[in-house]
């Protein structure tokens, strides 16, 4: 009887050691296939090693040292050889190698257009670190490196239109690997061109210097040659030369914008109406409080906070101005989200300031540095910029003097700020020299009516230039 339980133990055992064995081999060619993704051949792993303990589980009370020594065997073998990992964003192969893709861009980009590579393959990078960049129609993206590593080539190239997912460069997380190598031999062999070249070419001079000896051009031809260029009549323009000429492709946010700005035109019956601004006032609230400013809240005090003020106040007292016209019907919004137009190197962008109505001069001034500053960094969001319901535009800072802005769709109105110049004005009788704004009101006349137009522009002026009138709120 002892006999034939040892014989059974060991055929237990023997049997538990060929299918960990079978694991270990299934495991490894699922790893083959595909890392870093919860995959069939997982489950088929999973699957055997739950049969396994039910069948060893369900023997009798003889053999249980021996099911034992199984079950660890199964564990071990598939925490060892079988490494899962969970769904990470990049792919991975097995020779350590991993891709970097195109990120997910947003709800309303569906593709952008891979601008520029900022790393070379050879080069070294770290964890989320950029190594190019995508222009898309609203904002500039960052394909950041998903491991440490170097890059080993390149799977798209700049101008290329790509989507979220798509594969963009190779980084091997192997660091003694020299991927620089592969390049010297090209050069050793691109030497060997030159120098076969150099020794090729006298011979080449020396075949095209006898040539014209053997064939030379009838005499007829060569006093056609010696004729003079036939003049051009009065009436044919002389262009300029194609050389002095530059074709660069458009950005896709410089296409949005155009695209943007054309659509505007051709929607809205767009009027302007202007106003004077008498900033004096503002100017010294802004002298005598300035140095105080900024030790209370770290952020300097400017013309804009005032001006965004004065529009929140406008538009309370015009609420049609802050409305939309949605097909047959009409939009109020009873919140102020104002957007300001900045300018960057890449094109106009507008953030919006969210909630203005409940913010005071500091909160403005510390919204305003923060969305400026990011989009002139190209690292503004499109949450940043989404919505808003009235813009302001300030060609000031460039020295503009006066300007029509343009509606920013979906909206129905913008304002826009000029320079501020030293005229005289007639004050109380008397010619004196005054710092001077001109503002202009550019709406949709199909809802807003000249009354209403006119209207707000006057209550931005009265604010502005009596700037107590929002203690008061009169």
């Amino acid at each position: 009887m002892l006999g034939i339980v040892r014989r059974k133990v060991v055929r237990e055992a023997a049997s538990a050691t060929l299918l960990g064995y079978s694991l270990r081999r299934t495991g490894s060619s699922a790893l083959a296939e595909s890392r870093g993704y919860v995959t069939s051949a997982k489950e088929a792993v999973l699957g055997k090693a739950s049969r396994l303990v039910r069948d060893i589980g369900s023997r009798g009370y003889a053999c249980q040292s021996a099911n034992l020594n199984s079950i660890r065997m199964v564990a071990s073998c598939i925490q060892m050889d079988y490494p899962f990992h969970m769904l990470n964003r990049c792919y991975s192969s097995e020779s350590g190698d991993v891709i970097a893709v195109v990120p997910f861009m947003g709800e309303s980009i569906t593709d952008g257009t891979l601008a520029t590579f900022l790393k070379q393959p050879g080069d070294h990078v770290e964890v989320d670190e950029p190594i190019a960049q995508i222009e898309t129609d609203k904002v500039t993206i960052d394909v950041v490196s998903p491991e440490a590593g170097v890059i080993q080539k390149f799977l798209a190239k700049e101008g290329d239109t790509v989507e979220p997912g798509y594969k963009i460069a190779v980084i091997s997380k192997s660091e003694g690997v020299a991927h620089v190598g592969p390049s010297e031999p090209a050069s050793e062999a691109a030497a060997a061109k030159k120098e076969k070249a150099k020794e090729e070419k006298p011979e080449e001079e020396a075949a095209a210097k006898e040539k014209p000896k053997a064939e030379a051009p009838p005499p007829k031809e060569k006093s056609k040659a010696i004729l003079p260029p036939p003049k051009l009549s009065p009436s044919e323009p002389q262009l300029p030369p194609k050389e002095r000429e530059r074709r660069v492709s458009m950005t896709r946010l410089r296409k949005r914008v155009a695209t943007r700005l054309k659509d505007s035109q051709n929607t809205f019956a767009m009027l302007t109406t202007f106003n004077e601004v008498d900033m004096t006032n503002l100017m010294k609230l802004r002298s005598d409080y300035k140095d105080a400013f900024v030790e209370k809240h770290g952020v300097k005090l400017g013309f804009m906070s005032g001006f965004v003020k004065a529009a929140v106040s406008a538009l309370q007292s015009q609420p049609v101005v802050n409305a939309v016209i949605d097909g047959d019907d009409i939009i109020y919004r009873d919140y102020i989200d104002i957007s300001i137009a900045v300018g960057t190197p890449k094109g106009l962008v507008v953030p919006v300031i969210r909630g203005a109505e409940k913010m005071n001069f500091a909160d403005v001034e510390k919204q305003i540095n923060v969305v400026a500053k990011k989009a002139n960094d190209g690292t503004i969001s499109i949450d940043e910029m989404a919505g808003g319901t009235f813009t302001i535009s300030n060609g000031g800072v460039y020295g503009s003097l006066l300007s029509t802005p343009i509606i920013n769709p979906p909206q129905s109105a913008i304002l826009g700020m000029h320079s501020i110049v030293s005229r005289p004005m007639v004050v109380g009788g008397q010619v004196v020299p005054r710092p001077m704004m001109y503002i202009a009101l550019t709406y949709d006349h199909r809802l807003i009516d000249g009354r209403e137009a006119v209207f707000f522009l006057r209550r931005i002026k009265d604010v502005v230039e009596d700037p107590r009138r929002l203690l008061l709120d009169v």
